[in-house]
């Protein structure tokens, strides 16, 4: 008897390892959550989507805040997949494209395009090439606001401008009514929060103010804010967060970011109804871009004034600024495989589901030829 119950311990005890090792064998052959797959670190686990080529060591990279919650998406399944670290730092597209001319970063993201003289300054750090623009990431930029007991708002260029340049400082004011009937709106002053930092963001949402409110929006434009009066935050989420605290604020930052008590206003394009921003509705603005660029360069000019049915017309487009020729070769092996990636289909596929717009398909064709021709 003694005899039996040992071999039958044993017996146990040799299964209890066999599927311990069968389940160690399961984890190092594949990761379901985008991890790379053993022995053969060119692919990821994700259908093998993610191709790593040659890419090692680490990444260096900063610009717009606008894309950051992408990048974020982007960045944990690269790495997983090949263990290449990327640090994005989203201090705004001014300060990206700052980094990119002086050397310091292997790739910029702005929601601007390249400058003529940003262009000439790339040329000292691109050898024998210049630094390019790459849509990568779309968007609508919301107008969000904190106003207590109102949960669907409707606002037009004219009113928007006005507002953001202090001329209308309560929320009950006639203008806002007139196109929010039936709406109780509260005597209650507007907190408008802009920029601090230069940025992209800045500079498509003035731009949509000039291109469709010009009795009303009086400034040049640029990444820096012009207008005076309001209060400003850094970087997107600094806005975005001041918003959510502040009862009567209102400011601009991307869809994302519409979020734990913020609501978006729906845009007056003059279409049969006001639209709210949302991927689809940046989409249908975006397909209408056009190639502005010379060379490889794919800088978009967008529609701001658009009156298409289901069109929102505040959208942005953020780049990604590369060399054409002259990348460092330490990163360069990288700075493509990434590129790639997020250039891909699956790359592109995450943007819906965290509120930006993939970048449509003729256009992104393009940036795919384009990133295999980086040297």
């Amino acid at each position: 008897m003694k005899l039996q119950r040992k071999n039958r311990l044993r017996a146990l005890s040799l299964g209890a390892v066999a599927v311990s090792g069968a389940l160690a064998l399961t984890a190092c052959g594949s990761d379901d959550n985008g991890g790379k797959e053993s022995g053969n670190p060119s692919t990821s686990a994700k259908a093998g989507s993610i191709k790593c080529d040659d890419a090692k060591g680490q990444l260096l990279a900063d610009g717009s805040s606008a894309q950051k919650n992408a990048i974020d998406a982007w960045v944990k399944a690269f790495s997983q997949a090949c263990g290449v670290q990327i640090n994005y730092k989203g201090g705004g597209s001014g300060a990206g494209v700052t980094a990119f001319t002086q050397g310091q970063v292997a790739f910029a993201g702005s929601d601007s395009a390249l400058k003529p003289e940003e262009v000439t300054a790339s040329k000292k750090v691109c050898n024998g090439g210049q630094g390019i623009d790459l849509p990568m990431v779309g968007g609508p930029i919301a107008v969000g606001y904190n106003v207590p007991g109102v949960d669907n708002l409707v606002l037009d260029a004219p009113t928007l401008a006005k507002i953001f340049d202090s001329k209308i400082t309560k929320w009950n004011d006639p203008a806002i009514a007139a196109l929010n009937k039936g709406v109780k709106l509260p005597d209650l002053k507007i907190q408008a929060f802009h920029r601090s930092d230069e940025s992209g963001t800045t500079d498509n949402f003035t731009k949509y103010l000039i291109a469709t409110a010009p009795d009303n929006w009086k400034y040049s434009g640029g990444k820096a804010w012009q207008a005076k009066g309001g209060q400003s935050a850094p970087q997107s989420a600094g806005v975005a967060q001041q918003v959510k605290q502040t009862s009567g604020a209102i400011g601009y930052f991307e869809l994302s970011y519409v979020k734990d008590g913020i609501k978006a206003v729906s845009i007056d394009t003059g279409a049969s109804k006001p639209v709210a921003p949302s991927s689809e509705s940046a989409t249908t603005d975006i397909a209408a871009a056009k190639v502005v660029g010379t060379g490889k360069d794919l800088s978009l000019q967008l529609d701001y004034k658009t009156k298409a049915e289901g069109a929102y017309p505040i959208t942005l487009v953020t780049y990604e600024i590369v060399c054409d020729k002259g990348n460092k070769s330490d990163t360069l092996p990288a700075t493509k495989a990434f590129l790639r990636y997020i250039a891909g289909e699956d790359g592109q596929k995450v943007l819906s589901s965290i509120g930006y717009a993939p970048v449509p398909d003729e256009i992104i064709a393009k940036v795919r030829t384009t990133v295999e021709g980086l040297s």
